[in-house]
């Protein structure tokens, strides 16, 4: 089952609930590695989010550009 892609905020912020979670030593060995796993999931996602914004904008600005 496909998972529902959260918004860039929603992934920032449990970024850094799991971020705590590790900082506070509140994990152990096996969940750390789940949440490791997550970590690069959401990154992943944020960091695809902001290329594709980019993107849109770069676009936008060449439309500025020869109008």
């Amino acid at each position: 089952m496909a998972q529902k892609k959260q918004s860039y905020r929603e992934a920032i912020n449990e970024i850094e609930e799991i971020l705590a979670s590790i900082e506070n030593d509140e994990l152990d060995v096996d969940e750390l590695a789940q949440k490791v796993k997550k970590v690069t999931q959401l990154l992943n996602q944020c960091k695809e989010k902001l290329y594709k914004t980019q993107h849109e904008v770069e676009n936008a600005l060449k439309e500025m550009e020869s109008e």
